[in-house]
């Protein structure tokens, strides 16, 4: 595996992100989203991951923006993804992002879209699984930052429409599917442990 420092590449694709999340904060917060696919590129790299992996990883929010039937590459955000960063990274993209609507155009409700998500993740190659990881890692450990700083964590998870069981249950779904589908790697035993403090919180 070839690993990455600086690489003009990655500083494009966080340039690219920036100015597509340039008015987006995070919900509830007042941060910058953005720093939500600067973090996720950090854990990738930290982790030895490649530079498409982390190229990836960061424009992962812009494609699923953009995502509207199956793997329709029709949007302008998911052509100029091809085009800019090279259609290997939307590929990769396609398959671990949810969907709007089935193959057969069909509109998928939020569960829908989720459990959609994570029957794909079969197709998904280890670059896919490990975008998907690092970002539902990211998740949890931001969840479990932002219960900690606040007296009062009702208001926190008031944040996500599932409640506290239904956001912690999705949260395990998806950990055990990266299970399933064999995917066993470092960043598997941070996000247990992630899993295993976020039910302690």
């Amino acid at each position: 595996m070839t690993t990455t420092g600086y690489s003009d590449r990655i500083n494009h694709a966080l340039a690219f992100a920036a100015k597509h999340h340039d008015q987006q904060v995070r919900k509830g917060l007042r941060l910058p989203y953005y720093t939500r696919p600067a973090n996720v590129a950090i854990i990738l790299t930290h982790y030895g991951q490649d530079e498409a992996t982390v190229v990836a990883a960061i424009l992962h929010d812009v494609v699923e923006d953009g995502m509207r039937v199956g793997p329709n590459v029709g949007d302008p955000r998911l052509a100029q993804v091809a085009d800019k960063f090279g259609e290997d990274v939307l590929q990769l993209l396609l398959t671990v992002t949810e969907r709007r609507a089935d193959d057969q155009g069909v509109d998928l409700s939020p569960e829908e879209r989720r459990a959609d998500l994570l029957v794909r993740l079969e197709m998904a190659d280890d670059r896919g699984r490990w975008v998907f990881a690092t970002d539902l890692l990211h998740n949890v450990a931001n969840l479990i930052a932002d219960l900690r700083r606040t007296d009062f964590p009702e208001n926190v998870w008031e944040r996500f429409h599932a409640g506290r069981e239904g956001t912690i249950a999705g949260f395990r779904a998806a950990y055990e599917r990266l299970r399933e589908v064999g995917f066993d790697t470092p960043v598997m035993r941070e996000l247990e442990g992630a899993m295993r403090e976020l039910d302690r919180v």
